[in-house]
């Protein structure tokens, strides 16, 4: 039987999650259970507890049983860099502030250290969206996202003139701060910042919201995930912009760009420890009002 490897990327800027990282190290390499940490983040953590560095690439997580992400939402985005080509799922632990994405807060770690010594979890997918950024018919760029590709103007004093595209039919045409293409993942980050609706995760949809735009009709626009969403650039008199997947990666886009956006072709894996409600997730999260709720039963 082959030896059970996890592999564990952190937050290493605050002392805090340091000492946490090296707790729960500690304790899985009692269990039997050896640790990769990446090479970016090995001079904060002391290779002799953490077990191997590896680099950040893709082979990074091949073979591992989990990847165990110490963080807040960034951090766990970051890692989908490296578990989503592998396979791998992820179990996110909460060690930032709002921390959507993670499955369990810094004082469930008893929980999230049994179940994955004793392998007692269950895993979702979840969509992504494939990327393609051209000019004239050649290919920029090509990368996904997991929670939202946008197209955003680069300089504060300019506006994004671009037209909206769906299927190969032109929707709209307005000027604006960028348009955003989201999963339902991403619904409740930056889309929803910017006016979209909040979408549940086992939801099969594309969400399009266009960000300050000056039109009639820029409303949000909920999709099937086998379309395909292209936002093109003017090429005369327009200005560069940027498109950005996740917040992790970004390519500048001259003036008659054209990104296309579609279903992602493989998913983001994330364990689950609870079967708890999506909507238990939301009102904890965001804090919302539930008084006077007095359920099915009344």
């Amino acid at each position: 039987m082959s030896a059970r490897e996890v592999l564990l990327v952190v937050h290493t800027g605050r002392e805090e999650n340091i000492k946490t990282a090296k707790d729960v190290a500690g304790r899985l390499t009692d269990a039997g259970i050896k640790l990769r940490i990446l090479g970016e983040e090995s001079p904060d953590l002391d290779p002799a507890c953490f077990g191997t560095v590896v680099k950040h690439a893709p082979e990074a997580a091949e073979g591992a049983e989990v990847v165990l992400v110490l963080g807040g939402d960034g951090t766990l985005l970051r890692a989908a860099e490296l578990a989503r080509p592998a396979g791998v799922p992820m179990l996110g632990v909460n060690l930032g502030r709002v921390g959507f994405l993670a499955e369990a807060d810094a004082d469930a770690l008893d929980d999230v250290v049994a179940a994955v010594v004793n392998r007692e979890y269950r895993v979702e997918e979840r969509m992504t969206v494939d990327v393609v950024a051209k000019i004239n018919g050649t290919e920029l760029a090509r990368t996904w996202a997991w929670n939202e590709a946008s197209v955003e103007k680069i300089s504060r004093e300019r506006i994004l003139d671009a037209v909206l595209e769906v299927d190969g039919r032109p929707v709209s045409g307005f000027g604006c701060d960028g348009v955003l293409c989201a999963t339902p993942t991403g619904s409740t980050a930056y889309a929803f910042s910017a006016g979209g609706p909040v979408m549940w995760p086992e939801v099969q949809a594309l969400l399009v919201v266009p960000s300050n735009a000056h039109a009639l009709f820029a409303r949000p626009l909920v999709l099937s995930p086998q379309s395909v969403v292209a936002v093109e650039l003017d090429g005369v008199g327009g200005h560069p912009a940027v498109l950005c997947c996740d917040g992790q990666r970004t390519f500048e886009l001259p003036p008659g760009a054209r990104v296309e956006v579609t279903g992602g072709s493989l998913p983001v894996r994330l364990v689950r420890l609870k079967r708890s409600p999506f909507a238990d997730r939301l009102v904890r999260k965001f804090s919302l009002p539930t008084q006077g709720w007095r359920g099915p039963s009344r």
